[in-house]
């Protein structure tokens, strides 16, 4: 691996707080952009303090905020809005994700900047978008997931909708607003222009939603919630194994089908015109299903995977954490990195994807409120020690 990181040279400001900015901001620096992150004076970003601890610190923090500089400014403040907007005329990206109007009220949104700063991407992340009837309503990642449609197909029919233990949406947004960025930076070597990157967590969650808006649009089908399977793809489900652990069996292709009726010792099955297609499988899925849960609770999960990898089945396990930190394949592939908190090694998640010749790397991880005050506003902004005295009398910075 040569070369330094693809985002290397492009400075980012990140304005954003708890997880979709973030995760974007996160996600730039990883791969070499400079992240200068703006936290309130009084506690930063409220994820410093969410879920598990190390000392006063949150483990999640220094995963998300890695390669970020930190600076304490009060954006309620004049004095601290002239600072930003004194880093964001020398910065080729943004990334915010406050409630539409909040960075125009504080004289920071985009047009703000079109004179002073014409090439500026501006990445916008929102619970609706910056326009449209809702714009104006605050949204969270578990509200924007219900209304996306995501929420609506997962769980079992006849329950109440389910969701993974994960800010999933908040996430995907950061995702989408990194790809957005990307792309404006491309189009931008071309006109020499920024633009805006409007990225909605309702719209992200929807870009996820495959084909039920034509489905529902020709045919009038709603698809419904469908447990551990999948509608219209058979077999593919979750079984429980007799030592009490599950895996997932995906044999819907028709020589897979095949391979996987020979491997369960139902050669009759493979053979079964009935069942050489998808469609026709699908109308049989319960006595194709019933077949695999029998074969599955009658053998431990090792043993089925081992005879199912020998018969070229796609399965495997269901991993928790603790699963993963120990598989060979996830460590050989790199995505664990070790930091150190205070002295003591920490792991973290690498971030995807690999790059062959400019790979994305952790610097360092997520630090001190404010750590990065100095540097910035001395050699960034050339404000003096008095000057920088005054502000933490103030209480602008920290």
């Amino acid at each position: 691996m040569t070369g330094s990181g693809p985002l290397e040279g492009y400075r980012v400001i990140e304005l954003g707080q708890l997880l979709a900015g973030p995760f974007c901001g996160c996600m730039l620096g990883y791969f070499g952009a400079e992240v200068i992150k703006i936290e309130p004076p009084a506690g930063g970003d409220p994820i410093r303090r969410w879920r598990e601890m190390r000392g006063d610190t949150s483990l999640w923090w220094r995963s998300l905020a890695r390669n970020k500089k930190s600076v304490s400014l009060d954006l309620k403040s004049e004095q601290g809005r002239q600072l930003a907007r004194r880093l964001i005329e020398q910065a080729d990206v943004v990334v915010e994700n406050f409630r539409p109007g909040v960075v125009e009220g504080w004289g920071l949104g985009p047009e703000d900047f079109r004179a002073s700063n014409a090439g500026l991407v501006y990445a916008r992340i929102s619970g609706y978008g910056q326009d449209g009837p809702y714009a104006g309503k605050p949204g969270f990642a578990s509200v924007c997931e219900g209304m996306s449609g995501f929420r609506y197909v997962n769980g079992h029919p006849g329950e109440a909708p389910v969701r993974p233990n994960l800010s999933i949406g908040d996430t995907i947004s950061g995702i989408h607003a990194a790809l957005g960025i990307a792309l404006a930076l491309l189009e931008k070597k071309r006109s020499g222009a920024g633009q805006v990157v409007d990225v909605s967590l309702v719209e992200s969650m929807f870009n996820l939603m495959e084909a039920v808006v034509p489905e529902f649009d020709a045919n009038g089908v709603v698809r419904e919630p469908s447990g551990s399977t999948v509608t219209g793809i058979v077999p593919t489900n979750t079984y429980r194994c007799a030592d009490g652990r599950y895996i997932v069996i995906g044999g819907n292709g028709d020589s897979i089908f095949q391979r996987l009726m020979v491997a369960v010792g139902r050669s009759d099955l493979a053979e079964d015109p009935r069942l050489a297609t998808n469609p026709g499988r699908v109308e049989h899925e319960a006595e194709i299903d019933a077949v695999l849960a029998a074969w599955c609770l009658d053998q431990p999960a090792a043993v089925l995977l081992e005879r199912l990898d020998a018969a070229r089945v796609p399965a495997g396990p269901i991993y928790s954490v603790a699963d993963m930190l120990v598989d060979p394949h996830f460590n050989a592939r790199g995505l664990f990195e070790t930091v150190e908190i205070d002295g003591q090694p920490l792991r973290i998640p690498a971030i995807l994807p690999r790059l062959a010749r400019t790979p994305g790397t952790t610097r360092w991880p997520g630090g001190e409120l404010g750590a990065a005050n100095r540097e910035i506003f001395e050699q960034l902004l050339g404000l003096g020690e008095t000057e920088i005295e005054a502000l933490r009398a103030d209480g602008v910075i920290s």
